[in-house]
């Protein structure tokens, strides 16, 4: 009981971030959508394809932060955190940099893959509006790491929870009130993300810290080959496993009744969107909880943590999925009212529901991965699970096979499956006296130097 309530003082206020930082583009585009079509087209491509994959990329690099700040703030190294957070800004803003050119260039690079070339010039004109939400990406993800190392999760919370609310008043003002369409769709949601940084940065700097932040520091500079490393590995790990579902949607798009096939498993993703952002609760919890207990010289107190986190987890995912299937037949009529698409979310549904259970466990061990700085082990795990051995098993199900998307989800479930049995193993076998030891080498590593001077 201990634990479980370490775990919900963590986990609980982070999903509620989640869903509320989720929700900034998916209430966006509900008002786009009462503008016309074109518009809702963009932002939806923009956001799922441009932005999307700048968040993927943000998010993977930031959470090295996550290893990083965890173990420090475990050790009592307290004044490491704001030298790692300013190391990751650094890092994440010249990532930025190299991300500008597919926003500049997305209506080419939309075309080459297949996009109508109408679409493709208004996603390109939106997505040269959205680069400010792009720079806001590389403070906002090591803010959040920063806070979350600290268990500073609740000022998250209410950042974005006020930010919401500021979000859809100006979104109805500006897009449907003053009639804006896609400026106002641009003005609001660039607004409300650089909000949420400036509310987390006010805390931060003039509220509380409590010895975290030190001030703006040379020594961010310092040991930047290591720091990148470990970003670029976190960066692997996380974008493979965030863009492999996406790739789902893209093959439908290919098969035979593609208009139903590419609704029907939109719809399905928009369900485990949702119930993603539960999982990457239990993700971030259990990441700080492992960091901090190894860098704190505990490793039996992580690894009871992660058995905690995982029966939790897995007990909510059994629910998810029995939810699932027991409204297999009537949760599509909240989606849409085309009755060829209703049918293909009931047939698609049992794959959902696997999907749903194996978003419990999946992200939770991701999250060990994180806290105990595995970064670049699981992402040659992701790439041989999904990309060798998931995604060809789904192309040759779904197209060779004939099975069509059911063959295209099934088999690159087969990849999740796969990746989930090997973490499991090696988190069962894993040494955590040796990880704990290996906490200590890396901080002393990355951040001793700087704490004794």
């Amino acid at each position: 009981m201990v634990e479980s309530k370490k775990l919900w003082m963590l986990a609980g206020p982070a999903i509620f971030t989640s869903i509320c930082q989720y929700s900034l583009g998916a209430l966006t585009q509900t008002f786009v959508g009462q503008v016309n079509a074109l518009a809702l087209a963009a932002v939806s491509v923009e956001n799922s394809v441009i932005a999307g994959l700048a968040f993927g990329v943000m998010l993977g690099m930031g959470s090295a932060l996550e290893t990083l700040c965890g173990q420090a703030y475990g050790a009592g190294q307290i004044t490491m955190l704001g030298i790692y957070m300013q190391r990751s800004w650094v890092i994440l803003f010249v990532t930025s940099l190299f991300l500008v050119p597919i926003y500049v260039f997305s209506p080419p690079i939309l075309k080459l893959f297949g996009q109508t070339d109408e679409i493709a010039d208004a996603t390109g004109k939106f997505a040269l509006w959205m680069l400010p939400q792009l720079f806001a990406y590389a403070l906002n993800f090591p803010i959040q790491k920063f806070l979350q190392a600290q268990r500073k999760v609740l000022v998250m919370a209410y950042v974005a929870g006020v930010v919401l609310v500021i979000h859809v008043l100006l979104s109805w003002l500006l897009i449907l009130k003053l009639g804006w369409g896609l400026v106002g769709a641009a003005v609001s949601l660039n607004f409300s993300w650089w909000l949420v940084v400036l509310g987390q940065l006010a805390y931060i700097f003039i509220w509380k810290s409590d010895g975290a932040w030190t001030g703006f520091s040379f020594q961010a500079f310092k040991d930047l080959f290591s720091f990148v490393k470990l970003s670029l590995a976190s960066a692997v790990m996380l974008c493979l496993e965030f863009w492999y579902l996406m790739i789902v949607t893209v093959l439908a798009g290919h098969l035979n009744n593609a208009l139903i096939a590419v609704d029907g498993i939109s719809v399905c993703m928009n369900i485990n969107g949702w119930d993603f952002m539960i999982a990457l609760g239990f993700n971030i919890g259990i990441s700080v909880r492992v960091s901090n207990e190894l860098g704190a010289g505990k490793p039996r107190a992580a690894k009871f943590a992660i058995l905690v986190v995982s029966a939790t987890s897995i007990s909510i995912g059994l629910v998810c999925m029995a939810l699932v299937l027991g409204t297999r037949d009537y949760f599509p009529y909240i989606f849409t009212n085309t009755a060829e698409v209703r049918k293909e979310v009931t047939k698609l549904s049992p794959l959902l529901a696997i999907t749903v259970l194996l978003n419990s466990l999946q992200p939770v061990l991701s999250g060990v991965a994180i806290g105990a700085g595995w970064q670049a082990l699981v992402a040659y795990i992701n790439i041989g699970c999904y990309y060798i051995v998931g995604l060809p098993a789904g192309l040759l199900l779904g197209f060779k096979f004939g099975f069509g998307i059911e063959g295209v989800w099934g088999g690159m479930t087969g990849g999740i499956v796969l990746q989930t049995i090997i973490l499991t193993i090696i988190t069962s076998c894993t040494n955590w006296k040796k990880e704990a030891s290996e906490a200590g080498n890396r901080f002393r590593k990355w951040g001793g130097s700087v704490a004794e001077d």
